[in-house]
C-alpha cells in the first residue's frame, strides 16, 4: 500500500510537469521496482526462517564460546539457552526434538575438531618460525622441563641381612644372608654392598640410575674427596687395590711384568721343552707339513705372524680380565669386612652389647696382669 502512495503521488507530479507519456514510463518503472524489492524481501525471510529452524538463538553461543575456549557458557547463559530451547521446542515432537539435538552435538564437535586443528597448525608454525630466527613463543616457553635437577651428594646406611631380619636390593631382590646392605641416609633403598661394588668396577654408567639419578653415589661414596666416602674405613689395602683397579695400564703393566719374570724364572725348563722337540723324531717326520710354511713367501709369513699376535692379545685379555674378576671380589670382601653397620636390630643390639662387655673384661684382666707383672 506504502509503495502504491508513492507510485501515484509520483505520478501526479510527472503530469503537472511532463507529458503523458513519461508519466506511464515512471510509473511502469516504479511498479517493477516494487515487485522486485517485495520478491526479494519474501526470500531473504525464508532462508532466514531455514537457518534458524537449524541453528535456534541458543546454539548460537554455546558454539561462539567453544570456538573462544574456557568455560563455554555462564550460569545465566545457560539459563537463557534452557528457557529459549523449551520455547523452541514447544511446536516440535520428540523425534524432531532429538533429531535436532544430535545436529547440534555433531556440529558443536566438528567446530572443537576445527579448532584443535587450528591450535596444532598454528603450534607447528611457531616452532618453525622460532627455527628460523624470528621471536616468538614456542612449546618450551610454556613447558616445564623435569629430570634437569643435578644429583645431590648424600650419606649412607648401613644394615647386615640375617636370615631372622633379611634386606631387600634393588639389583637382585633379596640381599644374601649375612651380607651387608646400604642404603642413601633416611631411606630404604639397600642395595648389597659386594652387589654395589661390583656393578661400579664392572659399568658405572648404572650405578645412579638404581636411585633413579636422585643420589650422587659416585661421587659421594666412591670418592676420596668425600666426606662420605666408604673408601675410608678400607685402610690402605683398600687405597692400593682402588687405585690398582682405576688405572687400567698400571694392572697391565703390572701383568705383564709378571709374565715376563714368571718366564725368566722357568726360562730353563722353555730351554730344554724346545731342545727336546726340535731334536725329536716326530718333529722331523712332519717335515712334509710345516716344511712348507718355513718356505713360504713373505706375505704368508706375515699373515702367520698377524694371527700369532692376535691369539697373544686375547689371551693376554683374558688374563687381564681374569685378575681384575680376583682384585674386585678382594675389594668387595674388604669393604664387607671393614665398612660399619650404623643400623642394627634388637638382636644385633644385643651381640653387640655382649661383645663390648667382652671386650671391656678382657681389658681389665690385660692391665690387671700387667699392674701384676
Amino acid at each position: 500500500l506504502k509503495w502504491l502512495l508513492l507510485s501515484c503521488c509520483c505520478c501526479c507530479c510527472c503530469c503537472r510537469l511532463s507529458s503523458m507519456r513519461s508519466s506511464i514510463a515512471v510509473l511502469v518503472a516504479v511498479l517493477v521496482c516494487c515487485s522486485f524489492v517485495s520478491s526479494s524481501g519474501n526470500r531473504n525471510h525464508h532462508h532466514h526462517g531455514v537457518h534458524s529452524a537449524f541453528l535456534p538463538r541458543s546454539s548460537s553461543h554455546v558454539l561462539y564460546n567453544a570456538l573462544r575456549g574456557g568455560s563455554r557458557t555462564s550460569v545465566m547463559e545457560q539459563d537463557d539457552t534452557d528457557t529459549d530451547t523449551d520455547t523452541d521446542n514447544s511446536g516440535m515432537t520428540e523425534e524432531e526434538v532429538a533429531a535436532r539435538q544430535i545436529r547440534l552435538v555433531a556440529l558443536e564437535k566438528y567446530h572443537m575438531e576445527q579448532q584443535i586443528l587450528l591450535t596444532l597448525r598454528s603450534t607447528f608454525l611457531s616452532e618453525v618460525l622460532a627455527q628460523r630466527g624470528i621471536p616468538i613463543a614456542t612449546m618450551m616457553d610454556v613447558s616445564t622441563i623435569d629430570g634437569n635437577k643435578p644429583p645431590e651428594p648424600t650419606d649412607w646406611d648401613c644394615a647386615l641381612s640375617t636370615e631372622q631380619d633379611p634386606k631387600t636390593c634393588l639389583y637382585s631382590f633379596d640381599a644374601e644372608p649375612n651380607s651387608k646392605v646400604v642404603a642413601p641416609l633416611g631411606t630404604t633403598q639397600y642395595i648389597s654392598l659386594s652387589a654395589l661394588n661390583r656393578l661400579r668396577r664392572t659399568d658405572r654408567s648404572k650405578v645412579e640410575p638404581m636411585w633413579h639419578s636422585k643420589y650422587a653415589i659416585l661421587s659421594s661414596w666412591f670418592s676420596d674427596a668425600s666426606e662420605y666416602s666408604l673408601l675410608q674405613h678400607a685402610g690402605i689395602q683398600g687405597f692400593f687395590v682402588s687405585t690398582l683397579l682405576l688405572d687400567t695400564m698400571g694392572l697391565r703393566l703390572l701383568l705383564a711384568v709378571g709374565v715376563m719374570v714368571a718366564l725368566l724364572i722357568t726360562l730353563p725348563v722353555w730351554e730344554i721343552l724346545v731342545q727336546r722337540i726340535l731334536t725329536s723324531s716326530y718333529f722331523w717326520n712332519q717335515w712334509t707339513t710345516w716344511g712348507r710354511i718355513a718356505h713360504a713367501a713373505l706375505p704368508m709369513k706375515l699373515l702367520l705372524g698377524q694371527m700369532a699376535w692376535k691369539f697373544l692379545a686375547q689371551s693376554f685379555a683374558s688374563l687381564e680380565t681374569y685378575v681384575r674378576d680376583i682384585v674386585v671380589d678382594y675389594e668387595c670382601t674388604l669393604l664387607e669386612q671393614t665398612i660399619p653397620i650404623t643400623i642394627f636390630n634388637n638382636d644385633q643390639l644385643q651381640e653387640q652389647e655382649e661383645d663390648d662387655d667382652d671386650e671391656e673384661i678382657q681389658y681389665s684382666e690385660d692391665e690387671e696382669c700387667d699392674e701384676y707383672e
